[in-house]
């Protein structure tokens, strides 16, 4: 373009920026513009009066007959999720912070090709199902989810398909730049729904196992980990996510990052409020952005009002005008005597679960004024807390204390529970499971958020002058006889042995080992690319050896370049020909590709794990990661749960930050337990929940082991409303079954330090109590961190110790480093605490 075709295009382009720019500004002169007029103060008293009406201040009541059911991990979830989705007759509502159209629901994905989402959600839309999808807008500058790409490639695949994306950022009235829509909910047929932790994305995907290693040289169909989906986010953040080749992490050198989560599918009218909040979201942001965009409907509610006239509903402000010009899609509840529910569904009663729906939204996420009901029943339920709570959260930060730059309550909460019951000499406990570090790539010294999120938790927790610890010892009682946090950890070895395999088959092959994983994942994403816009090559990260003792904690990486196949059959003949380059020097079927699954109840021994190549090749093979812990769940007393997608923190607790949603879910079938070792009855939904957390985190279930298409499909896959099996009454589950009883505490606090001792000693993980000072951190002749590449083995411990000390682990369940950086009291108290940082509110 010549300079003066350019100065025209910008002269073009003005009227459009300084309408952007004036936008912006009236925005933020006039952040009650949707607010301020008559008749939007009374839409928004009558809320305000729905809400009050309603436990927690919630916009939903309690709702009772559903069916709900707990999965926990990836693997199982997204089965389930392919059925629901797949059982779609007419609509399905999608919201979700970040959603992958590549993503494989169903694994090994050389076995199951049509079970991928954009594949799935096609099949549908052809079917006459209308589609609907509501994704985060991130911040491109700092974020890397691609929502443009999201969006356009679900639009591509039919017209009955419609995405939106929200909030603008930059040149517009309703400019957001910290917060986002973090729900992961998903609607079938304002019948089936999905809420809880986990994102359709990549990174989520995952089994009990939590395996850190997928290469399987001579056969690369058994590949669980396709693409991007094999990542390390400690290591390297997703980059270029719409390209499933690209930012691809060395899987021969570098372990994954596990994903553990749990989520609910549900059957039954508590569909009608996740329906609600979906509808008042989407025609929201129809109204703000699309509102002359035909391809995006007007919904309006499902609800019956002439059946179901108690309904708070019936109020709703914009009920009747949604009603008028929206497209409506049937519900099932409130029938008439003559309607018939057609298969798969059924008339309720669905279950026995009384579920009450509790969100995070305000005027930038909702149009609505603030409300925090999500914070509310946390806090309720931990003050009517009688014996015990468990909560695992991907973060943990509160205060116990109005002053402060951390405003959410949920810390005084536990604190004022746990003194009332100190007070009154009961025995009463809460165990808290969070992740070892947040999941950003950086070294904990240098990374503004890692250290800032980690300084918050250790505010929340230990130290800063009102942590939960400092509180109950102000009091005169010893906090660790009430609370304690944990973390979990895996490991793992890769088989990749480089010189007595991997260099011999390229020899035979021709053919490079990352030029093989980048073909792989090219045939996974499909015949797609086309004439010019397919990149020439892409980049392979391969981690490099530490050169100095404990500056880093993360390893350096080294950009290898790697040739992209030029077509998809290309890309079939690349990986095909290396798997060949094996044929001539030995069969690799007796060596596993992940021994992960020696953590939990597996028929054999670590010890009798095959390795053809050399011991100091399996030395090198052995990694250990952090298991990142994503769950946003809390359960009392096994008898309540709170599940959804909010984080423990002030983005997702306070309501004017990040938008949430969340079940609280009480069941009626209740069961016969013991609690403290005294008869109690407990609700079937949270005790076996709670009990499957524990035994897997303690190594007491069968592995997961996904070899081929042939996988049984158990009923912890299935969606809701079908039951999970009764587990209860197995030797496994009455190890767990009494949460307050003195052989669960030892066996849970017992299997905690082990597993510590063992990893610290094979792989010196940070953050450690043996690292109590920034001074320490940095010390050159100090030897904590080994010389090695990031998750690997210290060099001095031989073979025979490592297979000796890693049997001896179990589960993943590892003590919580409380004295970590302890004497840095700059750490917790810097000048960041004094509300003095306009930023610190992206991080807490």
């Amino acid at each position: 373009m010549s300079f003066f075709s350019k100065v025209l295009d910008y002269a073009e382009r003005l009227p459009e920026g300084i309408e952007r720019t004036r936008d912006q500004i009236i925005g933020i002169i006039d952040p009650d513009r949707r607010h301020d007029h008559p008749e939007e103060k009374l839409d928004d008293e009558i809320r305000a009066q729905i809400n009050a009406s309603h436990r927690f201040d919630s916009f939903a009541d309690q709702r009772i007959d559903n069916a709900i059911k707990w999965h926990i991990d990836g693997h199982d979830y997204m089965y389930a999720l392919s059925e629901i989705l797949d059982s779609a007759k007419e609509c399905i509502f999608i919201l979700d912070w970040w959603l992958t159209p590549e993503l494989y629901l169903r694994r090994p994905p050389a076995d199951h090709p049509e079970w991928r989402l954009d594949r799935l959600l096609q099949r549908k839309a052809r079917q006459g199902v209308r589609i609907y999808v509501i994704v985060y807008k991130e911040v491109t500058q700092t974020m890397s989810l691609n929502s443009k790409h999201t969006k356009a490639a679900l639009e591509a695949l039919h017209p009955n398909i419609a995405c939106m994306r929200h909030p603008d950022h930059i040149g517009s009235k309703d400019a957001v730049e910290f917060w986002s829509h973090h729900e992961k909910l998903v609607v079938v047929d304002n019948h089936r729904g999905c809420v809880g932790g986990l994102d359709i994305c990549f990174g989520r995907w995952d089994t009990h196992n939590h395996p850190l290693a997928d290469v399987h040289p001579t056969d690369w169909s058994r590949t669980l980990f396709p693409g991007q989906d094999y990542n390390n986010a400690r290591v390297l953040d997703f980059q270029n996510v719409d390209n499933y080749v690209s930012n691809a992490v060395s899987i021969m050198e570098t372990p994954r990052m596990p994903w553990h989560d749990v989520h609910m599918t549900l059957c039954g009218s508590v569909c009608l409020d996740l329906s609600q909040h979906f509808v008042e979201r989407w025609n929201e942001v129809k109204r703000r952005k699309y509102r002359n965009d035909d391809r995006f409907d007007w919904l309006a509610l499902p609800h019956n009002v002439e059946l179901s006239p108690s309904e708070a509903v019936v109020r709703h402000p914009h009920r009747e005008k949604w009603h008028r010009m929206g497209r409506r899609f049937r519900q099932r509840f409130h029938l008439e005597n003559d309607d018939k529910v057609e298969p798969p569904y059924t008339a309720p009663p669905h279950g026995l679960c009384r579920v009450q729906v509790v969100r995070s939204v305000c005027d930038w996420s909702h149009g609505v004024l603030t409300e925090h009901s999500i914070q509310n029943a946390y806090i309720q339920m931990i003050n009517e807390a009688n014996h015990f709570i468990y909560i695992e959260n991907q973060f943990f930060i509160s205060n116990t204390r109005e002053e402060g730059p951390v405003k959410n309550q949920i810390a005084k909460a536990i604190v004022e529970r746990i003194l009332k019951a100190a007070k009154d000499d009961r025995k009463f406990k809460v165990i808290v499971v969070i992740p070892e570090l947040p999941g950003f790539a950086g070294d904990v010294k240098n990374d503004s958020a890692l250290k800032t999120i980690m300084a918050a938790q250790y505010r929340t927790i230990n130290r800063g002058g009102h942590s939960i610890y400092e509180e109950i010892r102000k009091a005169g009682f010893e906090p660790m006889d009430y609370i304690r946090f944990y973390h979990l950890r895996c490991y793992d070895r890769i088989n990749a042995p480089q010189k007595s395999l991997i260099s011999q088959m390229e020899a035979n092959s021709g053919v490079s080992f990352y030029e093989a994983q980048i073909a792989l994942a090219r045939q996974w994403e499909g015949p797609r690319y086309t004439g010019g816009d397919a990149p020439k090559e892409v980049f392979i990260k391969v981690p490099q050896p530490a050169q100095e003792g404990m500056v880093l904690s993360q390893t350096k990486m080294k950009l290898e370049k790697v040739p992209l196949p030029a077509s998809y059959d290309d890309a079939v003949n690349i990986v095909r020909r290396f798997e060949k380059g094996s044929d001539d020097i030995r069969g690799d079927e007796d060596v596993s590709d992940t021994i992960a699954q020696h953590r939990l109840l597996d028929r054999t021994r670590l010890s009798d794990e095959i390795w053809y190549g050399s011991e100091a090749e399996e030395r090198d093979a052995y990694v250990s990661e952090l298991l990142y812990i994503h769950s946003k769940v809390m359960i009392v007393d096994d008898r309540r749960v709170i599940m959804g997608s909010a984080n423990l923190n002030d983005r997702s607790q306070k309501g004017d930050g990040d938008s949430e949603i969340a079940l609280v879910v009480e069941d009626g079938d209740m069961v016969r337990s013991t609690m403290n070792g005294q008869p109690y009855m407990a609700a079937r939904f949270a005790t076996t929940l709670r009990r499957k957390l524990f035994r897997e985190h303690l190594g007491l279930i069968e592995p997961q082991n996904v070899l081929h298409s042939r996988e049984e499909v158990t009923s912890f896959m299935r969606c809701a409303p079908e039951p999970n099996d009764n587990e209860i009454g197995t030797r496994e589950d009455n190890a767990v079954a009494d949460p307050l009883a003195d052989s669960t505490l030892e066996l849970w606090n017992r299997t905690a330090r082990i597993n510590r001792e063992i990893f610290t000693e094979v792989f010196r993980p940070v953050p450690t109590n043996l690292v109590r000072s920034w001074s320490t951190y940095e010390a050159s002749n100090d030897n904590y961190l080994p010389k090695v590449k990031t998750g690997h083995v210290v060099p001095e411990i031989q073979l025979q110790r490592i297979k000796e000390r890693l049997s001896q682990v179990r589960g993943s369940v590892v003590e919580c480093p409380l004295d970590f950086l302890i004497d840095d009291k700059d750490f917790v108290e810097g000048v960041d605490w004094l509300g003095l940082n306009p930023t610190l509110p992206i991080y807490i």
